[in-house]
Order: C-alpha cells, then structure tokens, then sequence
C-alpha cells in the first residue's frame, strides 16, 4: 500500500514538472510571436501588396488581349502572371518574417522543389506549356472547324490542360493540349473557301464535252457556289460501264455550307443530265453459263482455258463442227 502511495506521489510530481514545461514553452512561443509581430505586419501588407499587383496585371492582360480578339492568351497568361507576382509576395513575406532567411536559399530551395513538382506533375505541365504555345502561335482560333486524332468539329475554347471541340452532331470532345501540339492538325476554316467534289458517270454513247457543258452550267447556277475560281468538269476515268466526270466547285468553308451546297449540287447535275438526255448508266455485267462437258465443248484443254493436256484424240467443238461443214459441203458438189 505504501509502494502504491509512492509512486502515485512520483506519478504526480513528474506531471506537475511537464505541465510547468510546456507552459514554459508556449510562453516562449507568445514571447516570440509578439516580437516577430511588427515583422508578420509589414510582411502581411507586402503579401497584399503584390496580391493587388497580380490582380491588376491580370486585368491589364486581359484587357490587351481583349482588343486584339485573343480572350483565351489573355485569360491563361493573365493567371499565370498573377500567380508569379503572388509567389514572389511570399517569398519576399517569409524573409521579412524570418530575417535571418536569405533570398538565395529560398531560390535554392524553390529550385528542388520546381524539379520535385515537375516529375510529379509532368502531364499536367507538359499540357499547360502545349496550350500556352497554342494560344501563342494561334494554329487555330476559337470557333474554327478543325480535325485532329480522328475527331471533328468546332472549337468551343482553348483551355490551359485542354482544347474543348464540339462535334458536328452535337458532342463534347476533351482533347489535352500535348496531343493536339504534336499530332497533324487539319483546320477546316483556315481559309474563306473550300473545294469539294463529286464524280458523275456518263454512258460511252455520249458525248463528253457536251456533258461537261451542261455540268458546269448546272453547277455554276447552284446557289452559294462560288463564281471565283470557276467551276470545271474533267474527264477523269474510262470505267467499265461508264465515262467518269470530276466536279470540282468552291464554296464557303464552313462545314454547314459545305454539305448544303454539296446536296444542291447533286440534284442540279441530275436534272440537267435527265434535261439533255445524257445516260447516267448503273454498273452493267455479263454472266455466260457453259454446261462445261465434252460432248457440247469438246476438249477444254485444246482451247487453252486451264485444262489438262489431252491424251485421247476427241476434237473441240469449233474443229468437229468445222469438219461437219466441210463433209456436207463435200457430198453436196458430188452430187451435183
């Protein structure tokens, strides 16, 4: 009972002794805090400071870009300047706070840290840079048709991990910057107008420069196709049924104006055609049946079709009627 009685009392004691210390301690920390006080201060309103800075050059960023009809360079370089005038508010903040830190470690120790992050965050760096040289070179703006990785369609914005493309029948494609930078992009809208083309087929019995006239005037009349550069009509391939005809009109690059165009085309080239009775001719083939035996064909292999070599004496069938003509032809001058 007196052991117990004891170590209670030491038990006690020692908690007396930890409870003094750590008083102790967080009496220092206050001490501490309320000399470093004047310091969080001006460190505090330096912080501000350069957050005011970052703010401001964020909006005179924009503001440029704006005028220049370049909203998405401004909205991604606006940040990204922002974001180093708050960064260098805090460096300058923790040696004010801290003055025995020097500028030279902090950049020391940011360096590290930038290679740290860089491994960590490689894709998600590697995209932002792709979208910053985007905005910069400007392959294609917002709002233009462009293919790229097998989609197609309209982009919608320029974002800094992604470019958001909206497809011609009404879906969302995310592609990240990196893909688009170092893939072939095809830009649809690059340029005011756009060619297409369509083949026609004209039967043998027909005239070609006739039908390349009534073509290109049948086109040349079709609502929203171009008047510069002209319309033409080639002859282009001798097929198996038919004369091929290349149309090759102009028209405004814009995917909707492109397929509109494309339908009213084709129904002109039909009706004139139809007008200058000109055939438009379907695939025409020849089918010949052989019952393939050697009382009706003879001998395959003397008509030089694949047989085998022939070993018996039989005769083709063009030789065996050929021989029956001239034994009639024989029996009919003795009779005479």
């Amino acid at each position: 009972m007196l052991i117990q009685a004891d170590s209670t009392q030491i038990a006690l004691q020692s908690m007396n002794f930890d409870f003094s210390g750590a008083v102790e301690r967080v009496q220092n920390w206050i001490n501490g805090f309320i000399r470093l006080l004047p310091n969080i201060i001006v460190a505090s309103v330096v912080i501000a400071i350069f957050y005011g800075l970052g703010y401001l050059a964020r909006k005179i960023i924009q503001r440029r870009t704006t005028k220049n009809q370049r909203d998405n360079l401004g909205e991604v370089l606006g940040g990204f300047v922002r974001w180093i005038i708050i960064i260098l508010g805090f460096l300058l903040g923790a040696t004010i706070i801290i003055p025995s830190l020097k500028p030279g470690d902090l950049i020391a120790g940011l360096g590290v840290s930038s290679v740290a992050i860089g491994f960590a965050f490689k894709d998600i760096l590697q995209n932002w840079l792709a979208g910053l040289l985007i905005l910069f070179r400007q392959p294609f703006e917002t709002h233009d048709q462009i293919e790229v990785n097998g989609y197609e369609g309209t982009v919608e914005r320029i974002e800094t991990r992604a470019t958001i493309m909206r497809t011609y029948d009404g879906q969302r494609v995310v592609i990240p910057n990196s893909d688009i930078y170092t893939n072939s992009v095809l830009v649809k809208t690059a340029h005011e107008k756009r060619r297409s083309q369509y083949d026609v087929g004209i039967g043998y019995g027909d005239g070609i420069e006739e039908a390349c006239e009534v073509i290109r005037k049948a086109v040349a009349e079709v609502v929203d196709v171009e008047k510069e550069p002209g319309v033409e009509a080639l002859p282009w391939d001798l097929a198996a049924s038919w004369v091929t005809i290349r149309i090759r009109w102009w028209t405004h690059s814009r995917r909707a104006d492109v397929v509109k165009v494309h339908a009213r085309v084709i129904q002109a080239v039909k009706n004139a055609l139809d007008q200058a009775h000109i055939d438009i001719p379907y695939t025409t083939e020849v089918h010949l049946f052989h019952d393939q035996t050697e009382a009706s064909e003879g001998n395959r292999a003397e008509q030089r079709e694949g047989w085998p070599a022939p070993e018996g004496g039989t005769q083709p069938r063009w030789r065996a009627q050929m021989d029956t003509k001239k034994i009639d032809s024989g029996k009919t001058e003795s009779q005479k």
